[in-house]
């Protein structure tokens, strides 16, 4: 994905990016799949909440041998819409994939109270990104603080504080579920 096809509506890199990252407010945003919007409005974002593609998944490893395993991830969020476009792109194209349906991207809101802001933490996960060559989505983030006169320099990320994931790389989560009342699709 190019930082050119990311709707107008969503391009917020220029008012949340400087040298120190990506500015964080109570106000989080979250990528899906058309598909699954009208459960998560009735029930809120939940961790694996794609209940489908999970299960499609899990079936597929039982086939090859493998035993079948839980999840327990945590709900994924960032603070610009940009991002959580490239991430509602991802799912939307794996969700297409598995099923053959004609999906959209779409972009959520995510409204925490001041006491739910604590249980955001940055994504160390992210790790795992940084260190696969040619990784589409640090890929983009490079472009993305290229195109706005910043640079995302190389890192070692088993090195770095765990806020880089977030300040820098965009990336975070909260383990609880978030509900329904709290989101506002966009």
């Amino acid at each position: 994905m190019s930082t050119e096809s990311t709707p107008s509506q969503f391009q917020d890199t220029q008012q949340l990016l400087s040298e120190d990252g990506f500015r964080v407010s109570n106000i989080w945003y979250h990528g899906t799949a058309s598909g699954l919007l009208e459960s998560i409005q009735q029930q809120g974002l939940k961790g694996a909440g794609d209940a489908e593609l999970m299960s499609r998944q899990q079936h597929l490893l039982k086939t090859i041998g493998h035993s079948s395993i839980g999840s327990d991830d945590p709900v994924f969020l960032t603070q610009s819409k940009e991002l959580a476009y490239f991430w509602a792109q991802q799912k939307t194209h794996s969700r297409n994939l598995a099923f053959q349906q004609n999906e959209a991207p779409v972009v959520i809101a995510v409204t925490l109270a001041d006491e739910e802001q604590s249980s955001v933490r940055p994504d160390a996960g992210g790790a795992a990104l940084v260190l696969e060559p040619g990784n589409a989505y640090i890929t983009f983030l490079k472009a993305l603080y290229e195109a706005h006169g910043h640079t995302l320099e190389d890192a070692n990320p088993l090195a770095m504080p765990r806020d880089y994931f977030l300040n820098k790389l965009g990336l975070a989560y909260r383990q609880a579920p978030i509900a329904a009342d709290a989101l506002t699709v966009l």
